[in-house]
């Protein structure tokens, strides 16, 4: 996909984003001091202070004077729907329903509530997608695609749903990516979700999802059949 031109800050903001939604970088994790983070990453402190008001903004970080940059903790209200899911006896059919429900929501949220950073974000895991990896990479983009989206929407509530539901369709979706045509399908659902947010319309990115998850519907029926 053709790379559009993102500003240092933004590209940053992005960065550090992901390595938050990834858990890569972990709720109570303290970065390094401005200065040191700068130089590791060869940009000014200007770009690196303006991602951080930016992840600020967004409830992802605290900066707090003479303890520097800390990962924000979830929300009580997260830890606990976490905690109530984690611990419910889930059907595969329920759980496939639920993102039928959910998921078109959480591109019509991020349709209207993405910011640049998390553009970016989406489209370098379609980048990623397009270089046709294995079959658990590709999984594993397929999964970073829809959590990235989720927190696109700025709600983490609806990040908490689309996590679990991932967990509990994992082994389901497997089917999808085990052939070329199935991983093809996904990214293609993906790219068409992605163009509907980009341009802001909700109703195209809701209807995109629905899309996207019939069709890989379709393809998991027919190599389980």
């Amino acid at each position: 996909m053709p790379q559009r031109a993102r500003s240092v800050s933004v590209q940053l903001a992005a960065h550090f984003e992901r390595l938050i939604a990834t858990g890569v970088l972990r709720p109570g994790e303290r970065l390094p001091p401005e200065r040191e983070l700068a130089a590791t990453l060869s940009v000014s402190r200007g770009s690196l202070r303006e991602a951080m008001h930016e992840l600020e903004a967004k409830n992802l970080v605290e900066r707090r004077t003479g303890r520097g940059t800390i990962v924000a903790e979830q929300t009580e209200s997260v830890t606990e729907l976490y905690s109530e899911l984690d611990g419910t006896d889930v059907t595969l059919d329920d759980a496939t329903e639920l993102r039928l429900i959910v998921e078109p929501r959480i591109a019509s949220a991020a349709a209207v509530r993405s910011g640049p950073s998390n553009l970016v974000q989406l489209e370098d895991v379609l980048t990623r997608s397009a270089l046709h990896p294995d079959a658990d990479m590709s999984l594993q983009l397929d999964v970073e695609f829809h959590l990235l989206l989720a927190h696109a929407a700025q709600n983490p509530l609806l990040v908490a749903l689309c996590t679990m539901t991932s967990r509990w369709t994992e082994t389901l979706r497997r089917h999808s990516h085990a052939t070329p045509e199935g991983r093809l399908r996904s990214l293609e659902g993906h790219q068409a979700i992605y163009q509907a947010v980009l341009a802001r319309d909700a109703d195209a990115a809701a209807a995109a999802m629905n899309e996207h998850l019939s069709a890989i519907r379709d393809v998991i029926a027919r190599r389980t059949s």
